[in-house]
C-alpha cells in the first residue's frame, strides 16, 4: 500500500497540486510528518503557484528535520525568503547557516549586502574574506569594493586571480595581479608576468604599461624610457592641459622678502619613514631668509601616533578635508613660493593639488624615485648618481642635484640605541649573517636567485630577514628550496618599533640590496646603525639610491658594478669576516662626520637650490637643470 507522502509525489508530477496538497496534509498528521522531504514537497508545490514566501517556510520546516539534506533546504528557505523581500528573515537565516557552512559564498553575499543596507560596516571583517571562495562574478566584484585596496590582505591575491582570469583581456587587472603576487612573494605568477611582459615588449607594445601603476612598476622595470609610461594612477585625472606651466609661470606673484616654502604631505608624523629622514630639514631651515609651513592631510588616526615632531614643525596647515580645489586656493592665499610635493606617485598621494597652478615654482621631492608624470612639477631634486645626465631625456622635470645625496638624514632625534647581542636575538654565534630588511615587494625574481646562490656558495651563512606574512614567507622558502637552499638557512625577523630595529641591526654582518628597487630608508637605517650594506649599480633613480647613499657614507667599494660583481663580493665578504669588521668600524667613525649623516649641510645645500629656483623664477626665466 502506498504512503501518503508517496501520493503526494505522484499527484505532483501529474501537476494535480489539489491531490498533492491533501496527501501532503494526510502525511503531515500520520508518522510521517516528521519526514523532511514532505516539508520539502510542500515547499515545491507551493512555488508552482507563485508563493515564495510560504515555500521558504516550508523548506524551513524541512530543514529543522534531522537529515543529510537539512542544511541544503535551509539555504533554499534563505534564498527563497531573500527573492520575497523577506531580508529579515533571510538574514537571521544566514547568520545560523554560516556558523556550520562558513564558505558558502551565495549566503556570505547577502549576509554582506544587508550589513551594508544597515550601515553595520564594522562587521564585515567577519564576512568579506569569504567572498574569494567564490566564482560568481557578482560576489568577486563585491570582494573588489572591499577589500581590492587592502594589499596587506593575503586574500586579495586569491581575489585578483579568479578576476584576471574572469576577464583575461582586461590589462589593469592582470597589472593589479602581478602586484599583488609580488606582495606576498608568489614566484611561479612573477614568473608568468616576467614571460608576459618579455612577450609583449618583444611585439613591440609601447603601451604595454599604461595599465600599471607607476610604483608598482618601478619593483621590477629599471628601464628609466619604461618608467614614465606606466601612468595607472587613478589620482590623477591624466595628462595636463599643453602649456599649463607656462600659464602658470605667467601668474601674478607678491614676492616677498624671504621665501615661503610650502612642503606638502600626508606623512607628516614623526614615526613616518620619510619624516624620520626629512624632519632635520625642517627643523635647521635658516628662519631668517626662509617661511616654512607644512600642508598637511595626514589622516587623523596617524596625527595621534605623532610622538612630539608635529610640535617642532609649525606652522602645519591642515587641507585633510578640503578639495583639490579649496587646498590650493588655501596654499595660494598664503603667498607660496615653492611648493615641494612630497608624495609623487605612492600611496595616499594628493599631488593632483599641484595641477591647480599652485606656485611660481613647485617642485618633486624625496616621496616618488622617478619623473612624477602628469603632475605639473618645475624640478626634481636628486643628486648626480640618481640624476645623471643619460636620464635628463626620460624626465619632463628639470634636475636640481645636490653635491652629496639627494636623501637627507635626521640624525637629533633618530634613536641609536645600544647594540642587541646574538643570544638576544637568537642569532647564531658561528655563522656569517647576511640581512635585508626591505619589503618583501621589492624581493624580485632577480633578487631571491641572486641570494640564493650566494647562500650556496657562502655555506657558513645564513640570511635573517623580515617578511610578516606567512603566506610570503611559505612562498619564500619554496623558491629558495629551488636551489637547494632549505630553512635552516634562513632566520625571520619580527616587526619591531624602530629603536628596537636600529638596535638589531649590527648584529648582523652585511645587508644584502634588492634590485632593481634599492632599499631607501631601509638602506640608510642599516648604515646609521653601523651595518654595511653591500649593492650593485643601477639604471634608473630607484634602482641607484643605495649607491647614493653608500658615497655619502664613503663606502663606494660596496657598490659592485654588476649582478655577477655583487655575488662576488658577497661570498668573499662571507669567508673574510675581518673585513667586514673593519668596515663596521670605519662606518662608526665617520657617522658624525660623513655628508650622508651631516643635516645641516644637507640643508644648506637644499637652501641653495631652492634659491636658484627662485631667482630664475623672479626672471620671467624657464626651469633649466642645475647643479647645487
Amino acid at each position: 500500500m502506498e504512503s501518503h507522502f508517496e501520493i503526494a509525489i505522484e499527484a505532483f508530477r501529474r501537476d494535480d497540486l489539489d491531490a498533492t496538497f491533501e496527501a501532503i496534509n494526510q502525511a503531515m498528521t500520520s508518522d510521517e510528518g516528521n519526514n523532511p522531504a514532505v516539508f520539502s514537497l510542500l515547499g515545491e508545490a507551493l512555488l508552482k503557484l507563485g508563493y515564495k514566501s510560504e515555500a521558504a517556510e516550508a523548506f524551513e520546516e524541512a530543514s529543522k528535520r534531522d537529515g543529510p539534506d537539512a542544511l541544503d533546504f535551509q539555504k533554499y528557505a534563505i534564498m527563497l525568503h531573500e527573492a520575497a523581500g523577506n531580508r529579515e528573515r533571510a538574514f537571521l537565516l544566514c547568520l545560523q547557516y554560516q556558523k556550520l557552512r562558513p564558505d558558502d559564498a551565495d549566503i556570505v553575499y547577502i549576509i554582506i549586502q544587508e550589513l551594508i543596507a544597515r550601515g553595520e560596516t564594522d562587521l564585515l571583517v567577519l564576512f568579506q574574506n569569504r567572498l574569494t571562495s567564490s566564482t560568481n562574478p557578482d560576489h568577486l566584484a563585491l570582494a573588489n569594493d572591499l577589500i581590492g585596496d587592502d594589499d596587506k590582505n593575503p586574500h586579495a591575491l586569491t581575489l585578483f586571480r579568479k578576476l584576471a582570469e574572469l576577464s583575461p583581456d582586461d590589462p589593469f587587472l592582470r597589472f593589479k595581479y602581478y602586484s599583488l603576487a609580488r606582495e606576498y612573494c608568489d614566484y611561479p605568477v612573477l614568473d608568468e608576468a616576467n614571460r608576459f611582459i618579455r612577450r609583449e615588449l618583444a611585439r613591440g607594445d609601447v603601451n604595454l604599461f599604461e595599465a600599471e601603476t607607476p610604483y608598482s612598476n618601478l619593483l621590477h622595470c629599471d628601464d628609466e624610457h619604461l618608467n614614465r609610461t606606466a601612468t595607472n594612477n587613478r589620482d590623477i585625472a591624466g595628462p595636463l592641459p599643453p602649456g599649463q606651466a607656462e600659464k602658470r609661470h605667467a601668474q601674478p606673484h607678491q614676492w616677498a622678502d624671504k621665501i615661503r616654502i610650502g612642503y606638502l604631505s600626508s606623512d607628516f608624523w614623526d614615526d613616518h619613514a620619510t619624516m624620520r629622514l626629512a624632519q632635520g630639514v625642517i627643523e635647521n631651515h635658516d628662519r631668517s631668509r626662509f617661511d616654512v609651513t607644512l600642508y598637511c592631510y595626514t589622516p587623523e588616526k596617524f596625527i595621534a601616533m605623532d610622538g612630539g615632531g608635529r610640535d617642532r614643525w609649525q606652522p602645519i596647515v591642515s587641507v585633510l578635508g578640503m578639495s583639490d580645489e579649496m587646498a590650493a586656493h588655501t596654499i595660494r592665499g598664503r603667498g607660496c613660493d615653492i611648493l615641494v610635493d612630497m608624495k609623487g606617485h605612492t600611496g595616499n598621494s594628493r599631488s593632483r593639488i599641484l595641477n591647480q597652478m599652485v606656485a611660481p615654482v613647485q617642485v618633486g621631492w624625496l616621496g616618488f624615485p622617478g619623473s612624477t608624470v602628469n603632475v605639473d612639477l618645475d624640478y626634481v631634486i636628486g643628486d648626480r648618481i640618481v640624476l645623471p645626465d643619460s636620464a635628463k631625456p626620460f624626465y619632463f622635470e628639470k634636475f636640481c642635484r645636490l653635491p652629496d645625496s639627494y636623501q637627507p638624514n635626521e640624525t637629533v632625534h633618530r634613536p641609536l640605541p645600544a647594540a642587541l647581542s646574538r643570544a638576544e636575538l637568537g642569532l647564531p654565534e658561528d655563522r656569517f649573517v647576511f640581512a635585508s630588511f626591505n619589503a618583501c615587494r621589492k624581493i624580485t625574481l632577480e633578487t631571491v636567485d641572486l641570494w640564493a646562490e650566494i647562500l650556496r656558495q657562502a655555506e657558513e651563512s645564513v640570511l635573517w630577514i623580515m617578511i610578516d606574512s606567512e603566506l610570503a614567507r611559505a612562498n619564500f622558502l619554496a623558491r629558495l628550496r629551488r636551489h637547494g637552499i632549505f630553512e635552516d638557512r634562513i632566520i625571520f625577523a619580527a616587526k619591531t618599533d624602530y629603536a628596537n630595529h636600529v638596535a638589531r641591526l649590527p648584529a648582523a654582518d652585511l645587508g644584502l640590496d634588492t634590485f632593481p628597487y634599492n632599499g631607501h630608508t631601509t638602506t640608510s637605517d642599516m648604515l646609521w646603525a653601523g651595518l654595511p650594506v653591500l649593492t650593485c649599480k643601477g639604471t634608473n633613480f630607484a634602482s641607484r639610491v643605495s649607491e647614493s647613499l653608500l658615497h655619502a657614507a664613503g663606502l663606494d667599494e660596496l657598490v659592485a658594478e654588476t649582478k655577477e660583481g655583487f655575488f662576488a663580493q658577497a661570498v668573499d665578504y662571507a669567508l673574510r669576516p675581518e673585513a667586514v669588521a673593519a668596515l663596521k668600524n670605519r662606518l662608526a667613525a665617520n657617522r658624525s662626520t660623513c655628508a650622508l649623516f651631516d643635516v645641516k649641510r644637507y640643508t644648506e645645500n637644499l637652501e641653495a637650490g631652492y634659491e636658484t629656483m627662485i631667482k630664475a623664477a623672479k626672471s620671467g626665466l624657464p626651469p633649466e637643470h642645475f647643479d647645487v
